[in-house]
């Protein structure tokens, strides 16, 4: 679930973006109602790290299974995630599902080390393929015990 070359007219258009990916595998039942939740979760607090990551993430009823999907956008542009050096050229919207409140930081907080490196968040950057990019992420997740 990656969109490369990415194109959104803000934080609200890139998350509805990877949420429909998610929604056309079958990971989310709902999708209005999960982006509703995403973006109330986004009024809360901003969700940019440092970096240049966008990170909107909703635990959700409407959330199959923990899910990952990730935008790299085009050269170019970037969103706006309220980060306090500047906007997202990289965005990972993360779902899990209502009940899985532990699992959700834990997914949360491995995938927020891995990003903290440079040298990940380069490699994403530089990756020209969905499954390299796919293959970057699950691996940061490898030492997460679902």
């Amino acid at each position: 679930m990656v969109i490369l070359q990415m194109e959104a007219t803000d934080r609200s258009d890139a998350a509805a973006q990877l949420a429909q990916r998610m929604h056309e595998q079958g990971r989310i039942r709902d999708l209005e109602t999960f982006l509703k939740q995403v973006n109330a979760r986004e009024h809360q607090m901003a969700t940019g790290l440092p970096g240049g990551i966008g990170m909107p993430h909703a635990r959700s009823e409407e959330v199959m299974q923990t899910s990952i999907a990730v935008g790299i956008t085009r050269y170019g542009h970037s969103i706006d995630f309220g980060a306090s050096d500047g906007p997202a050229t990289v965005i990972l919207l993360i779902a899990t599902p209502a009940g899985a409140f532990s699992e959700h930081l834990e997914v949360l907080a491995t995938i927020a080390r891995s990003l903290f490196r440079p040298a990940f968040r380069d490699s994403l950057r530089r990756a020209n393929d969905a499954e390299v990019i796919s293959e970057l992420i699950n691996s940061s997740l490898v030492f997460f015990d679902h």
